[in-house]
């Protein structure tokens, strides 16, 4: 039987890992992350929880160097703007933009959700009904999520689900990594559009995500607030 660690094992290498990630500014551009390694952190983020099931989001992982430099003028999250560096779109070994579905397949009743159901989930028609039923009703009533900016913005919410067990468990690897909100949305839809493919009127995009290798130490400790003034308890 295979071994398994204790808890307090588990409980330390998870929280070393924590303590280990930070937003990586600059990655060593000498070192690639492994295939197999690189695959974990892909898998982790296929079998992400979202909301009902629907995972509503799409991975771009971009590669080429030709390719990064189309978001390199206005990625200032990305480019090394602040610190005179190429900045993760230049050092990164693994660079990737989360997409988010908009209304057009995240609507309720929508023929992309009747086919996910069907093909994917594989759920039987009178299960269909009932979900199609109560994912309307939250859409409508529970939390008013209708317009295209509130479903694409709540397709994106899973999207970040998807982005911290991304970089989770990259940090379990010893893999670094840095999330990156700081780009030019309407410029970064028209790159996609014109250059990946990307209808606008399906994906939006969330979060740039980058992984590789730090090329030095943070140079600031980890600070957060206390737990007390995180955690109420009742």
């Amino acid at each position: 039987m295979k071994d398994i660690p204790s808890p307090s094992a588990v409980q330390s290498q998870i929280l070393d890992a924590f303590n280990f990630r930070h937003a990586c500014k600059v990655f060593d551009p000498s070192r690639s992350i492994s295939p197999a390694e690189f695959d974990t952190i892909l898998e982790a983020a296929r079998l992400s929880p979202t909301s009902f099931g629907h995972e509503p989001f799409k991975i771009l992982m971009i590669q080429s160097p030709e390719k990064r430099a189309l978001f390199r003028d206005f990625a200032w999250g990305a480019n090394g703007a602040f610190n005179g560096t190429d900045g993760q779109i230049g050092t990164a070994s693994h660079f990737a933009i989360l997409l988010a579905n908009t209304a057009t397949s995240m609507t309720a009743g929508s023929d992309h959700l009747m086919t996910f159901y069907r093909e994917v989930k594989q759920l039987p028609e009178e299960v269909i009904a009932f979900l199609t039923d109560a994912y309307g009703k939250f859409q409508q009533t529970d939390h008013k999520v209708t317009s295209d900016r509130e479903i694409t913005d709540w397709s994106g919410k899973q999207a970040y689900i998807v982005l911290a067990n991304m970089m989770t468990t990259a940090a379990l690897m010893g893999i670094d990594s840095c999330p990156i909100e700081g780009f030019d949305m309407d410029k970064t839809i028209a790159v996609l559009k014109d250059n990946f493919g990307i209808d606008p009127k399906d994906y939006k995009p969330a979060v740039m995500v980058a992984f590789g290798y730090r090329a030095n130490d943070p140079e600031f400790g980890k600070t957060r607030r206390s737990m007390d003034d995180t955690v109420s308890w009742f």
